[in-house]
């Protein structure tokens, strides 16, 4: 008889929602005795002048200064600049305003700043025996904390990815002392989000959550987070239209809190990798290419994961998408992401059939695909990316 074995970590993190979440940020701050704040953001936040107001008046003498040059994907000359601005101002916080390139900008600027040495120094690597290694990034960091205003997963992780636009390589940086200290969900800034945006957000994070899903390792602890997760995501998804108000962009970041936490013990999935590599090759976003991709990853892992794949049909079952008992899990996810208008194939996102051999190279080097649960080589790669183009 097997019996359960398991490591679980649930870090700290407080989560802050509703018209009222940013009245705790002074508190926080000031109880790690935070009094030179720089606010990260992108260009289109620069135009929320109201908003920016709001929070300036919230942070007081306290504001330091503001990055407002975050971009997508998180370029490396971005990263950068931001690391620079913190220096500038002598920062002894952050706080991150926007979606998940604004929270990967201040975290991997937040890291630079400490550790003082080249991004290609400090990102994951790989050893002479072929395997991927993260370094251990010693120095110590300073705190970040999230205004969010779209549901992305970067919330609550450790992880902060950058990309070389010279090369295309993502760059992987990994620290624990860089996780956000609270994220705050307020529904003005929810609000300044574009529904595409925030939809494809939210599809990572259900993306994410049925990879996790599949995934072999065993931990009961992280599966009712991914569980209550997906079932937020199945409900209010359908509901971001046009006329959504706050209420239901605030519950899909709730679901990406958990989606985000509960992914954190199984690593990662064959969609999200190749997501990774497509996304800044494509007119698609991150969340969007990886919907895409989503049944075929799910098609390919299927001869190891067929237990878990009736374990995940009694899950969906039990959502608002409520399937036929019995009903083939993998056309279940299908039928969602054609209800949540997600495209068919990658050509319909902007993929070039010709840059598919770099995707596949750029992939084979993401940590997440060393986490999957079907090992997959170059040829496997290239078959299933020309199926779903």
């Amino acid at each position: 008889m097997s019996i359960l074995r398991l490591r679980h970590t649930t870090p700290a993190f407080r989560t802050f929602c509703g018209p009222d979440a940013l009245d705790a940020l002074p508190r926080k701050l000031d109880r790690l005795g935070a009094r030179r704040v720089v606010l990260v953001y992108g260009r289109s936040m620069k135009r929320e002048t109201a908003i920016l107001g709001r929070i300036a008046s919230v942070l007081g003498d306290r504001l330091a200064g503001h990055f407002d040059g975050v971009v997508a994907h998180s370029p490396v000359p971005a990263v950068e600049a931001a690391r620079d601005t913190l220096a500038d101002h002598q920062a002894d916080a952050v706080v991150a305003l926007g979606g998940g390139s604004a929270v990967v900008t201040a975290r991997a600027a937040v890291i630079l700043l400490a550790e003082q040495r080249p991004v290609r120094e400090l990102c994951t690597y790989r050893d002479r025996d072929g395997r991927l290694r993260s370094p251990r990034l010693e120095a110590p960091k300073i705190p970040t904390w999230v205004i969010a205003s779209t549901p992305t997963t970067a919330y609550a992780k450790a992880g902060s990815a950058v990309r070389d636009p010279v090369t295309g390589d993502r760059l992987a940086l990994y620290d624990p002392k860089t996780r956000a200290q609270a994220v705050f969900l307020d529904p003005d800034v929810a609000m300044t989000a574009p529904r595409d945006l925030v939809h494809a957000s939210a599809l990572n994070a259900f993306s994410m959550c049925i990879e996790s899903l599949q995934s072999t390792v065993d931990n009961p602890l992280a599966e009712g987070l991914l569980v209550q997760a997906l079932r937020l995501l199945v409900r209010w998804l359908p509901q971001l239209d046009p006329a959504d108000g706050p209420d239901t962009r605030l519950r899909l970041m709730v679901a990406a809190v958990l989606a985000g936490q509960g992914s954190d013990a199984y690593g990662g999935g064959l969609a999200q990798a190749l997501s990774h590599a497509i996304g800044p090759r494509s007119g698609g976003a991150n969340g969007v290419v990886e919907a895409v991709l989503l049944p075929h990853a799910m098609r390919f892992n299927q001869p190891v994961t067929r237990d878990r794949l009736a374990n995940l049909a009694q899950i969906l079952h039990a959502t608002d998408a409520h399937p036929e008992p019995g009903a083939d899990p993998i056309e279940t996810v299908a039928q969602l992401m054609r209800t949540m208008g997600v495209p068919p194939r990658l050509r319909d996102i902007g993929v070039v059939q010709e840059s598919l051999p770099e995707i596949a190279r750029h992939a084979l080097d993401d940590w997440a695909i060393t986490q999957i649960p079907r090992s997959i080589d170059a040829d496997q790669v290239m078959d299933l990316l020309a199926h779903a183009w």
